[in-house]
């Protein structure tokens, strides 16, 4: 079942406390559920995949091609659809639901998300530039990137130059981001770090597509805990 996705809202950050005393910072993900509305045969497309929507949204807000799209699957609407490969499709029937269950026995997850938007920026913010000297010469244009382009041959600024421009508001995927802990009451996903967005961003949180090999946090206690236990010396 992990070969499916689900959007999530970034709530924000908090942290975790150990037993060891260790402290890690987490962010706070709203699982929202995902209802099959679609499932693709290998014989319509040449792959096999499953359609999920997500949200609530309005009859009004539909067109009449959409409207017609969701009564044919007897469904109520839903504010985003994602499509996602699966390898079988037995598993999954039009109108069954699925939530943080999904994630149930996985430790990593990949994370996309758009980054904040930062509007027009200089060079020095946007690609570290250390500027132009603060003295000698140098009038008015102490932020600025300095020379771009080369003398008549070639004649241009070559496509790619880091220049000033906008910054952010970006796609962004970030992987092998490890899960702490899952709140399956209140439909809360834990994970370590920070991911890009700002609050209430869209996330898609995916099983990561990657092995990972290595120990997660909770692993590295419960190692640490075992060495600091010694075996007590038999009485007498």
């Amino acid at each position: 079942m992990s070969e499916i996705g689900l959007i999530a809202k970034k709530i924000g950050m908090t942290r975790e406390f150990y037993r060891t005393g260790q402290s890690i910072p987490v962010t706070v993900l709203k699982i929202e559920k995902g209802r099959v509305i679609n499932v693709i045969g290998e014989n319509e497309r040449g792959y096999k995949a499953v359609q999920l929507g997500f949200g609530k949204i309005k009859n009004s807000k539909l067109s009449k091609a959409m409207k017609g799209y969701f009564s044919k699957r007897n469904t109520e609407p839903k504010k985003r659809l994602k499509e996602f490969r699966v390898k079988d499709t037995e598993a999954y029937k039009i109108g069954n639901e699925f939530g943080l269950e999904v994630f149930k026995d996985i430790k990593f997850v990949d994370i996309k998300s758009r980054t904040i938007g930062k509007g027009f920026a200089g060079g020095m913010k946007r690609h570290n530039f250390s500027g132009l000297r603060a003295t000698h010469g140098v009038s008015v244009s102490h932020r600025s990137h300095g020379s771009t382009g080369q003398r008549q041959d070639p004649g241009k600024v070559f496509k790619g130059k880091k220049m000033a421009g906008h910054m952010g508001d970006k796609i962004r995927t970030m992987q092998n981001i490890e899960i702490i802990k899952s709140d399956l009451e209140n439909e809360l996903l834990f994970i370590k770090g920070s991911i890009p967005g700002a609050k209430n961003t869209e996330v898609l949180v995916k099983k990561s597509i990657k092995n990972i090999a290595k120990l997660t946090t909770k692993e590295k206690v419960e190692a640490l805990e075992k060495l600091k236990k010694v075996p007590e010396k038999k009485k007498k």
